[in-house]
């Protein structure tokens, strides 16, 4: 239990030791209420302000980025950008048939873009990672998960696995079965977490949109709409995850990206206004 709480214990005992006016009830009341809030409330780590703002017609659902290039991902396209220029050099758009419909986040790992995609709004869930070639933005491959948890909304290299969100919406479902997940290199899932209930009140109708490792290794997410981005331990093994922080930032939630080669900036989405923002952490440290 945290200072606070104690101290809002300690109030109420004592505020029951003898008679009390109605005023001076009503008073500890709203104190101690104040307390507990603060038990739950969680520390400003930084702010990321913006450095770049580039126009990309894709921007709706996330952003990918390797060491030259960013990649825009709509629910069935996607545009690959110069990060100097944002001039768009190439573009890829789901062919009248093909299965791919509701695209979300995307990272690139060896020459490839894997790009998280679920059938969400429908049911049952259906999900799968999409896979590109970076140089022409042509499919590779897909990989299905049987019977998913949810709706697949990002996945990130972890160790020798992956660590992917399979989300749930208002809707229909319940976010609090929005889950992490932990797999290893053959897509065994190892172990899992739930969102604390707080976090889950700050998502909202909706759930976890984006997410991936910082410089401090641990593990930031990003709601739907609110601008703010969430750090998070993984309890070994599995359960529910710790909220440890906030950090503030421009955009309204949606996937992300870590820049590899400037691990300090972030590339983040605006959908509104269709734009990528890439912006560097003012305080703290990731």
């Amino acid at each position: 239990m945290s200072e606070s709480a104690y101290l809002c214990v300690e109030m109420i005992e004592n505020a029951s030791l003898g008679p009390q006016s109605r005023l001076m009830r009503l008073g500890v009341l709203l104190l101690s209420g104040c307390c507990l809030a603060g038990c739950v409330s969680r520390p400003e780590l930084g702010r990321l302000e913006p450095a770049r703002t580039w126009k990309a017609a894709e921007a709706n659902q996330g952003v990918a980025v390797d060491a030259e290039h960013f990649y825009a991902i709509d629910d069935r396209a996607i545009g690959k950008y110069e990060k100097t220029t944002g001039r768009k050099v190439a573009e890829w758009r789901a062919p009248s048939g093909s299965p791919v419909r509701h695209l979300n986040s995307g990272i690139v790992v060896a020459g490839q873009l894997l790009v998280a995609h679920s059938n969400f709004p429908a049911k049952p869930d259906e999900s799968s990672v999409e896979y590109f070639d970076v140089d022409t933005l042509r499919p590779t491959g897909r990989k299905i998960f049987e019977q998913p948890p949810g709706s697949l909304t990002w996945l990130v290299p972890s160790g020798e696995g992956w660590l992917a969100c399979f989300a749930h919406y208002r809707l229909n479902g319940d976010p609090a079965q929005s889950r992490l997940v932990k797999f290893d290199g053959r897509w065994n899932a190892l172990a899992s977490w739930s969102f604390p209930s707080e976090l889950l009140a700050r998502f909202g109708a909706f759930s976890c949109s984006g997410g991936g490792y910082a410089l401090d290794g641990r593990v930031w997410v990003s709601g739907h709409d609110a601008r703010e981005l969430y750090v998070l331990d993984l309890p070994p093994g599995g359960g529910t995850a710790r909220w440890l922080g906030t950090v503030g930032f421009v955009s309204r939630g949606q996937a992300f990206a870590w820049d590899p080669t400037r691990p300090q900036e972030l590339y983040s989405i605006q959908r509104k206004t269709r734009e990528v923002i890439v912006s560097r952490l003012s305080h703290g440290s990731p």
